[in-house]
């Protein structure tokens, strides 16, 4: 005879976030991939990998000559699909958790570009 309880809940069977890894070799290219305005930062990530808003994430990023990755938490804040207008690339933005690592990656990001955030030039989201 079967017990129910010996089955899995779905959440508990639910997997583990993905990580994804992005390099940033540029000021130019850090500022198309910043997302500055959700509330904690975000960075766009190319992928072709399917996802949902809301789903959580782990990234590992490489800002410019810096050898250290940040590992950073996140959630799928953004979706541009496969064949976007414009020909933006596919990909997630991810907005950074509201944590020590979200919190130094906005701090590193922004200090990075001073007063290229006031820029008018268009990035992968906006």
């Amino acid at each position: 005879m079967s017990d129910a309880k010996a089955h899995a809940s779905p959440k508990a069977a639910a997997a583990r976030p993905s990580v994804l890894s992005l390099n940033i070799n540029s000021k130019s290219a850090l500022y198309a991939a910043y997302m500055p305005l959700l509330r904690n930062g975000g960075i766009f990530i190319p992928t072709s990998r399917p996802y949902q808003i809301g789903d959580e994430v782990f990234m590992l990023l490489s800002l410019m000559e810096d050898p250290t990755r940040l590992p950073i938490a996140g959630v799928v804040a953004w979706i541009t699909p496969a064949g976007a207008q414009n020909g933006r690339a596919q990909g997630v933005g991810v907005h950074f958790n509201k944590d020590e690592a979200g919190i130094e990656a906005r701090r590193k990001i922004e200090g990075l570009l001073g007063g290229v955030m006031q820029s008018s030039r268009p990035t992968h989201t906006l």
